[in-house]
């Protein structure tokens, strides 16, 4: 396509796609493809004068490559891409807000008196109603506290003070909708799936293929710990799938041949073929808003406390307002307290506040799912670290292997990495990965492969049983020997790298010794988390008590239990919040997920297993363990600015009854106030937490 570069710096090319304006698709189109240069880290699209901005590490060749190769007609992307951007939402909003000023101001100067009256009286209407089906209800609530406001304004022929009440409430609700939808979308989009490669069903085998070229009708496998790609039927196979995402079960339910699949749900056990209903569309982004929204997931105790207080003070408003008139005979006075109330606000910051703070996590890549998880982080005291791939690096290499029984040190760890493809644990993509480094071919060559959650894998080759997993799965467990001996070169094997054993009809084949080390940043994160307060920090780890001992010595953390199985950490967790603590799991694996729903507050590492982010309450994107001090941080600063906004609208509105009361403030100019510093603290709510 032709284009025209407007400006340039080094890293940042802004240029006009040659039209003085793009539709919202597309923006969304060109801002998708080119999100798939390699090398591109944000592109910015300008609708409305047919620009865009893109910020990349990659050379700039590969950028005007990819402008001059796209072109909108061919272009071909997911309906989600339109649906979920958020572009049109926004744009939407703003027209609405920007309509419902000028319109405002617009009849104050065009429109003569008399009419504006009537306008006046014909816009209550909605409001009358909705206070009247409230009291029908038997319910005092704030729609009642609005009926009579703007009923009594109308019938002291005060129309300037009901359309001010009116303008202000609609600016309001105005405002909660669009932060609603914005931050739920947001949400919902941070929830949507991402699955690069599924495995398909090609003949007798399976091919590692990516997502993108699956068709409608093809067989996709999906194994423990994997979440389902499609939706779709059930061919084959039987697994206990996690749905907790989608309809918001607790327990695992089970799925066989002839059930149904959805998109998003997680296999906890077992292994199942899954014919495909189709690859594009946005039914698991529209259901996850549906539950986002129909659920009180979202809510935190702070949200649900300042909707009750909000509800339960609108009786003593009324009667504040009834006392007055009686004291002072004066409705003038009894006006101002009816025109001032403390719900208004209560109700609409508190959401909004909450809203904005997640969407505002959502900028340093940390996705959470509910405010109530926002607001337990900020309380907790207690943090427990899985080892693997949460304090240790996510990518582990494969430092050697030693063979034993006279086998091939590159064949053994050809076998290794045929087995430890189908499985997501990072030890298990070392092992690949190492396979792959060093040119290693591992096709399909064994029968089927069961994985035993903390322990290792089982399957045939060429007839012999074999198995890769830790030392008490290989030994204890399975009652596997070292080969005769042998035992001397066993016990040689550095303790200072984490160590997979895998043996071949019950003799030991070899020992894969992976190196596995702590993050760079953990230390710092571990004194920052003290430094905030929280002291009580435990790592928990299946590996062995040399390996945990010298990670936690590394990591500064002084607690920390070695050779544990899942429903041990999970235990551990239960036990201290029975305690009366509030726990946060951080963990990246199949292992942790029972400890991660356990936890007031399961935290995943991305780059982690897929189980793990599907279950997990809050994932941190960067794969950078500093994010849980930005998490705390926000956390913490959100709590004080819900505490900030009690006082603020506890003061204010006080204030202004007063002034009402004692006659100094007018009811027009107290309800102009009242909504004037509601709409302020609302605007503040929305703004930034963490300052740049």
């Amino acid at each position: 396509m032709r284009f025209l570069i407007k400006d340039e710096i080094k890293g940042r090319i802004r240029f006009n796609l040659g039209r003085s304006s793009l539709t919202y698709r597309e923006a969304d189109i060109f801002r998708d493809r080119m999100m798939k240069v390699e090398g591109v880290i944000k592109v910015t699209v300008y609708e409305r004068t047919g620009d865009a901005a893109i910020v990349f590490t990659c050379g700039r060749e590969q950028i005007i490559a990819g402008i001059r190769g796209f072109s909108f007609e061919t272009a071909d992307v997911s309906d989600t891409v339109h649906y979920d951007s958020g572009r049109q939402l926004n744009s939407y909003y703003r027209e609405k807000l920007i309509e419902k000023v000028i319109f405002r101001y617009a009849k104050k100067i065009f429109l003569p008196y008399p009419v504006r009256a009537a306008v006046t009286a014909v816009n209550a209407v909605p409001y009358i109603l909705k206070g009247i089906r409230c009291l029908t209800k038997g319910k005092l609530e704030v729609p009642v506290l609005d009926a009579v406001a703007i009923s009594a304004s109308l019938a002291r022929r005060s129309f300037e003070t009901a359309g001010s009440v009116m303008f202000l409430l609609g600016v309001g609700e105005l405002l909660e909708e669009w932060t609603h939808k914005k931050s739920v979308g947001d949400l919902a989009r941070s929830m949507s799936l991402k699955v690069n490669k599924v495995w398909l069903r090609a003949g007798e085998g399976d091919i590692l293929v990516p997502a993108d070229e699956v068709k409608p009708d093809d067989i996709v496998v999906v194994r423990m710990g994997n979440v389902i790609p499609f939706d779709g039927t059930v061919e084959s196979g039987e697994a206990m799938v996690n749905q907790s995402s989608m309809t918001g079960e607790s327990m695992p339910v089970k799925k066989e041949a002839g059930g149904y699949a959805y998109a998003g749900t997680a296999v906890e056990e077992g292994e199942i073929s899954i014919k495909v209903k189709e690859t594009k569309g946005f039914t698991r982004y529209e259901k996850i808003v549906s539950m986002i929204e129909e659920t009180e997931k979202l809510k935190s105790e702070s949200e649900s406390r300042a909707e009750h207080i909000a509800d339960r003070l609108v009786p003593y408003t009324l009667a504040g307002t009834v006392l007055t008139y009686l004291l002072t005979g004066n409705v003038t006075k009894a006006l101002s307290v009816l025109m001032v109330d403390f719900s208004c606000a209560l109700k609409l910051a508190m959401p909004v506040s909450v809203l904005s703070a997640i969407r505002e996590a959502g900028r340093y890549d940390i996705m959470i799912k509910g405010g109530k998880y926002m607001e337990a982080v900020a309380c907790a005291d207690v943090v427990v670290f899985d080892k693997t791939g949460t304090l240790t690096k996510a990518q582990p290499v494969v430092r050697d292997v030693v063979p034993f029984g006279g086998g091939d040190r590159d064949e053994m760890l050809r076998i290794a990495a045929c087995l430890e493809e189908h499985f997501p644990h990072s030890m298990a993509k070392a092992v690949v990965e190492g396979a792959r480094m060093r040119n290693l071919s591992h096709a399909e060559m064994h029968s089927r492969v069961q994985y035993i959650v903390a322990h290792g894998i089982v399957s045939e080759i060429d007839g012999r049983r074999v198995i890769i997993g830790s030392y008490h799965f290989v030994f204890e467990d399975e009652g596997c020997v070292i080969p005769e001996g042998e035992k001397e070169k066993f016990d040689g094997i550095p303790s200072d790298y984490s160590q997979l054993y895998m043996a071949i009809e019950g003799r030991l084949a070899a020992v894969i010794c992976i190196e596995d080390p702590v993050r760079k940043e953990a230390g710092d994160v571990i004194k920052g988390l003290k430094s905030m307060g929280i002291n009580n920090l435990v790592m928990m780890t299946g590996d062995s008590a040399k390996t945990a001992e010298s990670i936690a010595a590394q990591a500064g953390i002084e607690e920390y239990y070695a050779e544990v199985l899942p429903e041990d950490k999970a235990r551990f967790v239960e036990k201290k919040r029975a305690e009366g603590h509030t726990v946060i799991m951080t963990g990246d694996g199949i292992n942790d997920s029972p400890a991660l729903s356990a936890a007031n507050v399961g935290i995943a590492v991305s780059d982690g297993a897929e189980i793990a982010r599907e279950i997990a309450d809050i994932t941190i994107g960067s794969g950078d363990l500093s994010g849980l001090l930005t998490l705390r941080e926000l956390s913490e600063l959100q709590m004080k600015r819900i505490g900030r906004n009690y006082r603020q609208i506890v003061g204010i509105n006080a204030g202004l009854i007063g002034c009402g009361v004692s006659g100094v403030m007018q009811p027009a100019t107290s309800a102009w106030l009242h909504n004037a510093s509601t709409v302020a603290i609302t605007l503040n709510s929305m703004t930034d937490l963490k300052k740049a």
